[in-house]
């Protein structure tokens, strides 16, 4: 079984084709600057190693996914000879809010649903919607799938998810903490716990997910029992341009000391905080490592800033849980940066880790990090969010043909 797996943003398509009878990769590419000058797709066959790039204008996603499609089927770069191959389509959705607890075939409520949820996702629901739309028009036959960044942790308990405001806030207008990255802090989990040789639900395991993007997430037993993204991705850990935790008392100072609007902070704090606010010189982790290798005071502070954040939250959710079996750091930064992950797991022997040095300069790659006699595992795990949203696909529409 073949399986299409699409992730529509708001000027990009994302894509990976999968053959399921072994979870092998086919073909992977990306469309850019849909609606955009100077559009184009990469393509890359992985099955025979070829790859092309297609200059033309893409103005919107019906024509993105339509030039996906074409190059799939391609003579000299195409990884199926026609579209019937393709059995199913599996969309990444950013926020699943409390309706879907799990992944779900698409059909016309699932999809009302989901542009419904644009509320609390206004800058990614409407074009993972999209993304579906537009797969129903070209290929109305080929069941489609929903995976959900926010599903993984609806198991959270109350504890973990209500705000400490008026309640009608959360009744009324769905203010909660959902958390993000579900998928990717589920997969790497998995992996960790068969790399243990142990069941997952047998483990207590903080999982890292480090990237431009980052949020750690406590899974007590297989269960996401808490996170730090919340309402929206801002919160919790320091990013490449997001502030994370702040008092939230600096948004009114700043409406009033700067004279910005709503709007205007917003901006501020998703754009142009983090990594790149403290530091003044990127957003990227190896800018701002290499910078303050170099002496560079801001540089520094933002490294240690977001290193002191990661250990707050792995102490934070050990205590949480009662217990820690295994730290498991993922995505562009915790994969790579073994500066990051030393700081962060610094002082931390108290808690049962010890970093092997030596073991901690692998990259990308699955890597046991932490010493023999360390009674917590340490480990690298690459994360997959593509290969999570083919199985779900995979599972659902075989389960319910």
């Amino acid at each position: 079984m073949k399986v299409l797996v699409l992730n529509c943003g708001s000027s990009s398509i994302k894509y990976q084709v999968f053959d399921m009878t072994n979870e092998s990769v086919l073909a992977k590419g990306i469309v850019e600057r849909i609606g955009i000058d100077g559009s184009f797709l990469e393509h890359n066959a992985e099955v025979n190693g070829k790859k092309t790039k297609i200059e033309k204008e893409i103005p919107n996603h019906n024509t993105g996914v339509s030039l996906v499609i074409e190059i799939l089927q391609d003579q000299e770069f195409g990884v199926i000879e026609n579209i019937d191959e393709l059995k199913a389509v599996g969309h990444r959705v950013a926020h699943g809010g409390e309706a879907f607890p799990k992944s779900t075939r698409v059909g016309e409520e699932e999809l009302a649903e989901i542009k419904d949820l644009s509320r609390l996702a206004p800058l990614h629901n409407p074009h993972n919607a999209a993304g579906i739309e537009v797969v129903k028009d070209l290929l109305p036959q080929v069941p489609q799938v929903a995976v959900f960044d926010t599903s993984f942790h609806q198991t959270m308990p109350e504890k973990a998810y209500v705000y400490p405001l008026p309640y009608d806030f959360y009744k009324e207008m769905g203010i909660r903490r959902y958390g993000f990255h579900g998928t990717s802090h589920k997969f790497v989990a998995q992996l960790a716990a068969k790399e243990m040789g142990k069941k997952l639900e047998d483990l207590k395991i903080i999982t890292a997910h480090l990237g431009n993007g980052a949020s750690i997430t406590a899974i007590d037993r297989g269960k996401s029992v808490d996170t730090s993204m919340g309402f929206t991705p801002l919160e919790g850990l320091v990013m490449g341009t997001r502030c994370g935790d702040i008092d939230p008392a600096i948004v009114p100072f700043l409406q009033k000391n700067k004279g910005w609007d709503a709007e205007k902070v917003e901006n501020v704090l998703n754009k142009e905080s983090g990594l790149l606010g403290i530091s003044g010189i990127s957003n990227d982790s190896r800018d701002v490592e290499e910078a303050a290798e170099e002496g560079n005071h801001r540089a520094q502070v933002a490294v240690d800033i977001f290193c002191y954040r990661v250990k707050k939250y792995i102490g934070a959710y050990a205590a949480a849980m009662g217990g820690l079996d295994a730290i498991v750091f993922t995505a562009g930064i915790g994969e790579n940066s073994d500066i990051v992950r030393k700081k962060a797991l610094e002082g931390m022997e108290f808690l049962g880790v010890t970093l092997d040095l030596e073991k901690n300069k692998a990259r990308r790659k699955l890597t046991e990090i932490s010493s023999p006699d360390s009674r917590v595992k340490a480990f690298i795990v690459p994360t997959n969010e593509e290969l999570v949203i083919a199985r779900d696909t995979h599972e659902l529409v075989n389960g319910s043909s």
